[in-house]
């Protein structure tokens, strides 16, 4: 396809551009997936007709504004956090320690409760986030 006068010519060429689809396709299908990111398990949602059953196993720790902290509804200062968390999970291992922090509190405080779960030994650490339904 040839536009304008006998002196300029314009062509359109549309084979170079097929080429260069065709390059970058095979190349995109070719390369392998090197992105990795964080392990994560995520439940499988509860059946509409039955209650959800709590696991004994699991056990929730919330942080307060105040910075106070709550093991399933029983007070512990952070002294002691690490030892409790120890006597805690020896008799529920594969248990799930679920971090409910106050939306006033900065990362680094509940950071520094998880690092003293993981120093426990608790290696499953969910965080249990606020989210609005529609």
């Amino acid at each position: 396809m040839q536009i304008g006068s006998a002196k300029n010519t314009a062509v359109i060429n549309m084979t170079s551009m097929i080429d260069i689809l065709l390059v970058l396709l095979i190349t995109f299908m070719l390369l392998p997936n090197r992105s990795k990111g964080l392990p994560s398990e995520v439940p499988d949602p509860a059946p509409e007709n039955q209650p959800a059953i709590a696991n004994r196993l699991d056990v929730v720790l919330r942080i307060e504004k105040d910075q106070s902290i709550e093991i399933d509804s029983q007070s512990v200062s952070r002294p002691e956090l690490e030892a409790r968390l120890k006597l805690i999970f020896a008799t529920r291992l594969g248990g799930v320690l679920f971090v409910d922090g106050a939306r006033e509190l900065d990362f680094a405080d509940v950071a520094t409760v998880i690092d003293a779960a993981r120093g426990a030994g608790v290696f499953r650490i969910g965080l249990i986030t606020d989210h609005e339904r529609p």
